[in-house]
């Protein structure tokens, strides 16, 4: 079957190829201007470290132009060192660059995670909502039935008291009659 060193081989050929597409991507931009790329906030930092750089293949006590400078580094260190320094700030400008395009990327397109997220809290919301309005409801409801029950244990003594003789009386009947025709009209 595939066991682990079918997988290990894969392994390598990916990490292989990864390779080939740096070194393609690094021979492609190696004509461009360095310094005019770098990201503004960070330009400074790469600036300075581009002369700590030139400043080690100088020998000291060099007073001269910047564009000397310059050659006298490129001379002084060799061709080999001057290419490293380029090498070295192209490398530099891939990996800050990069990771801000992910950035923004990431603020641009939500992953499905984010998303998730997003519907999660959506239906929260909902159910929140709906929970507030049943529990509106079911104050209404029992503030009405408890209304009801006061109107109807009013009636009740009403309709229920008796004369000294344990009669019904009459009276409080007809009054109580009259008062909900007049609530009525």
């Amino acid at each position: 079957g595939r066991g682990f060193a079918f997988r290990r081989k894969q392994k390598i050929e990916r990490q292989y190829r990864k390779l080939l597409k740096k070194r393609r991507q690094v021979h492609s931009q190696q004509n461009d201007q360095f310094t005019d790329s770098y990201p503004e906030h960070l330009k400074h930092l790469y600036l300075a470290e581009e002369e700590k750089l030139k400043k080690r293949c100088r020998t000291p006590g060099d007073s001269v132009s910047s564009e000397e400078k310059l050659n006298k580094a490129a001379d002084g260190c060799g061709i080999y060192g001057y290419v490293c320094l380029i090498i070295f700030c192209i490398s530099r400008m891939f990996t800050f660059s990069s990771r801000s395009v992910v950035t923004q990327e990431k603020f641009k397109n939500k992953t499905s995670n984010q998303k998730a997220k997003e519907e999660y809290e959506k239906i929260k919301a909902d159910h929140a909502r709906k929970k507030e309005e049943a529990e509106k409801r079911k104050q209404q409801r029992e503030e009405a039935q408890r209304l009801y029950k006061k109107k109807k244990m009013e009636a009740y003594k009403i309709l229920s008291k008796k004369t000294k003789k344990g009669q019904p009386n009459l009276n409080l009947q007809v009054e109580f009659l009259l008062q909900k025709i007049q609530q009525n009209t």
